[in-house]
């Protein structure tokens, strides 16, 4: 039984939340879901999406930057990626695409995708929750990225993404 108090001692946390409507072109290109910074977060506590960019970027505008769609690992470790996403009507839209992403802004290297799914669009709402696990590396950001058909843009209406690190020894 750990003492300290949580269940995985030693991990790194970085939970996102945007209840901000996010507006998504139609097509194959996958669009980076962004996040708010500071007081608006969920929780940051080590550090890994902040406004100053581990390069030395600023982000100006969360809403208009891809650059706040991206975690950046503190540790190498084993990271467990959470996302949550909810998609305003769907309209005509006949399929919904998320994936997660090692460097989608191609930062650090060339960008790669794991984790895509393409979703047929379903009689109820268009709200997906997705996890996968994988090698973090600090320098090297992850993100969330959406698709979909319709023929006119939609919007996510809620996005989360989360990311818990347990650390290499």
């Amino acid at each position: 039984m750990p003492t300290s108090g949580h269940a995985f001692p030693g991990a790194r946390i970085c939970s996102l939340k945007a209840d901000v409507p996010q507006l998504i072109q139609p097509g194959t290109t996958y669009q980076t879901l962004r996040f708010p910074f500071g007081a608006a977060e969920s929780t940051d506590p080590h550090e890994m999406h902040q406004a100053v960019q581990p390069d030395g970027y600023v982000v100006a505008n969360w809403a208009t930057d891809d650059r706040s769609g991206l975690i950046w690992p503190s540790v190498r470790g084993w990271g467990h990626l959470y996302a949550m996403i909810q998609w305003a009507d769907t309209s005509d839209a006949t399929e919904h695409r998320d994936q997660f992403v090692r460097d989608p802004l191609a930062l650090a290297g060339p960008s790669d995708t794991t984790a895509t799914e393409h979703r047929a669009t379903t009689v109820g709402g268009e709200f997906y929750v997705k996890t996968w696990g994988v090698v973090t590396n600090p320098g090297v950001p992850l993100a969330v990225r959406v698709a979909h058909n319709a023929t006119s843009a939609l919007n996510v209406t809620l996005a989360e993404f989360k990311l818990v690190i347990a650390p290499l020894v």
